[in-house]
C-alpha cells in the first residue's frame, strides 16, 4: 500500500480527542488555564527556590530542581496546544507541529524515568551509605548523572522520531487529545516491525530503570528499619519518590496499552483523562508533595512569600 501523500503535500493531522467537550468547552478552557498557570508556577517557584538558596545546594535538591525543570517541559509542551483547540472549532496539527509535540512529550517521559533513578540512586546512598555519601556524591558527579539524564532521554526521543519522519502514511485522523508516536505510527502504510523493535526496547530500558529504582528502595526500606531517624528519612524524601514513580508507570502503561489495542469510542472520556494523567499530575504534584515534606524548601518558600 502506497501513501497517501506526496512531498510536495503538507500533512495535517486532525485530533478527535476533543469531539465531546464543545457544549462546555469554555469551562474547560477556564479551568485547564487555571491549571496550567499553576503548574508552572509552582515548579518555577521550587526551582529558583535551590537555585538562589546556598543552603539548598546538595545533590537531592539539585535532582528536585531538575524534576523540576522536567515537569515544565512536560506542561508546556501539552497544555498550550490543549488550551488553543478548546478556545476554535478547528482540531488540527501540522506535520512538524505533530513531531514537535511528539519530542517534547517522549522527552519528558523517558527523562523523568532516568531522573527517578537517579533519584534512588541518591538516596540509597545517603541511607545506606551514611558516612561515604559526600565522597561518593560530588557536585561534579552530580551534574556529570544530570548532563547524563538530558542526553540520554534525547537519545531516545531522536531514534524515535527519526523513525516516524522516514514512514509514508495513509491516514491523518489522530483519536486523542495530541500527539502521540504510536498513533501516527499506526497511521503508516508499510511494515512497522522495526518502530515496534525500538519501541521494545524503550520500554527495555525504562522497564529496567524501574527494577533499579525498586531495587534500590528494598535496600533502603531495610536500612531505615533499623532507626527512628531512618524511618523518617524515608518517609519524608523517599515515599513521594515511590508514589511519583507508581503514577508515571501505572498511567503509561494504560496509555500505551489502550493506544496499541483500544478502539472503543465510548470510552474516549477515560481514555482522555488516563492518557493526559502522567502530563498533569506529576508536574503539578511534584513540587507540592517534595516542597511540603522538606522542612528546608517549605521554609524557604514561607520566608519568600513573607518577604
Amino acid at each position: 500500500m502506497t501513501s497517501l501523500f506526496n512531498s510536495s503535500q503538507e500533512i495535517v493531522f486532525v485530533l478527535h480527542g476533543l469531539n465531546e467537550t464543545q457544549t462546555n468547552r469554555h469551562i474547560y478552557f477556564v479551568f485547564i488555564l487555571i491549571l496550567y498557570l499553576l503548574t508552572i508556577f509552582m515548579n518555577l517557584a521550587l526551582i529558583f527556590t535551590i537555585l538562589l538558596e546556598k543552603m539548598l545546594r546538595d545533590p537531592m535538591y539539585l535532582f528536585l530542581c531538575n524534576l523540576c525543570v522536567n515537569g515544565v517541559v512536560g506542561a508546556s509542551s501539552f497544555y498550550p496546544k490543549m488550551l488553543y483547540d478548546l478556545f476554535f472549532d478547528c482540531h488540527v496539527i501540522t506535520y512538524i507541529g505533530c513531531l514537535t509535540q511528539i519530542f517534547f512529550i517522549s522527552f519528558y517521559v523517558y527523562c523523568e524515568f532516568a531522573n527517578l533513578t537517579v533519584m534512588a540512586y541518591d538516596r540509597y546512598v545517603a541511607i545506606c551509605k551514611p558516612l561515604h555519601y559526600h565522597s561518593i556524591m560530588t557536585i561534579r558527579k552530580v551534574w556529570t548523572l544530570i548532563l547524563l539524564t538530558w542526553l540520554f532521554s534525547c537519545l531516545e526521543v531522536t531514534i524515535g522520531i527519526v523513525q516516524i519522519v522516514m514512514l509514508p502514511l495513509c491516514g491523518v485522523d489522530i483519536d486523542k487529545l495530541y500527539c502521540s508516536k504510536w498513533v501516527v505510527v499506526k497511521l503508516s502504510c508499510v511494515d512497522t516491525t522495526l518502530n515496534s523493535l525500538a519501541g521494545y526496547i524503550v520500554i527495555l530500558s525504562n522497564s529496567s530503570q524501574t527494577i533499579v529504582i525498586l531495587i534500590s528502595y528494598v535496600n533502603i526500606i531495610k536500612a531505615s528499619l533499623h532507626s527512628q531517624a531512618g524511618r523518617r528519612k524515608f518517609m519524608q524524601t523517599c515515599l513521594p519518590h515511590l508514589i511519583n514513580l507508581a503514577n508515571s508507570v501505572i498511567s503509561i502503561i494504560f496509555d500505551l496499552i489502550y493506544t496499541c489495542y483500544g478502539s472503543n469510542p465510548t470510552l474516549l472520556a477515560l481514555r482522555n483523562i488516563m492518557s493526559v494523567e502522567f502530563l498533569v499530575v506529576p508536574p503539578l504534584v511534584n513540587p507540592i508533595i517534595y516542597g511540603m515534606n522538606l522542612s528546608q524548601i517549605r521554609n524557604r518558600v514561607r520566608q519568600m512569600f513573607s518577604c
